[in-house]
């Protein structure tokens, strides 16, 4: 008799137990299942990330040679003012005006240990980092070539040197030029004569 009680009550908490474990089971798995939605990727290698609104536009750059239309003489003389503008100043004796060859003194662009060799390193192509760098500058020459009456080429090259001691003597060494120093006084010439920045415009907080 007490084994049939005994039945009779452990029958309806066993099913109760049971029901009860079934919904903890479906809401794991439902929480897996979810999780697994937002976490799972195909492929790392192919994926890729969308850091959202904020984030710093970058551009191409721009082709050197590049094509501007404008009469050479006016052009020439945006060049000298986008120069200016920028504190690089022509070197006259060393430059060709009425061929279309402006050359600038050298441009000392970074001072110091620390920023000389962050500055130099986006600037040029370092070919070790056991030099002490402790300046740097870069000379720009500038050619325009006519191709019709308005249409023109300029094409900009920088000599990127760094001066690197070590404690007893220091000296100027050239080093490859990156392409950035050409890179951005084509785009600062580029907005004087067209008005246009080739620069995306970057999102910001309102």
């Amino acid at each position: 008799m007490k084994y049939c009680l005994f039945i009779c009550f452990a029958i309806p908490t066993f099913f109760g137990f049971s029901i009860g474990q079934k919904g903890v089971d479906t809401q794991t798995q439902t929480i897996k299942e979810s999780g697994n939605k937002i976490t799972t990727r195909p492929n790392d290698a192919t994926r890729s990330f969308d850091w959202g609104k904020g984030k710093t536009k970058t551009r191409q750059r721009l082709a050197n040679p590049y094509r501007l239309a404008a009469r050479r003489d006016v052009l020439i003389e945006s060049i000298i003012d986008t120069l200016r503008e920028q504190k690089i100043v022509v070197d006259e004796a060393s430059s060709r005006l009425k061929d279309g060859i402006i050359i600038t003194q050298p441009f000392v662009f970074a001072k110091g240990s620390v920023i000389t060799q962050n500055e130099l390193t986006r600037y040029a192509i370092l070919e070790s980092n056991d030099s002490a760098w402790m300046r740097g500058q870069y000379t720009l020459t500038i050619e325009v070539q006519s191709i019709d009456g308005v249409q023109n080429n300029v094409s900009v090259n920088a000599k990127v040197e760094g001066r690197a001691g070590n404690g007893l003597m220091s000296e100027w060494v050239t080093v490859r030029s990156s392409g950035v120093a050409e890179d951005e006084f084509l785009a600062k010439l580029v907005e004087a004569v067209t008005g246009n920045s080739p620069d995306p415009i970057q999102d910001t907080d309102k």
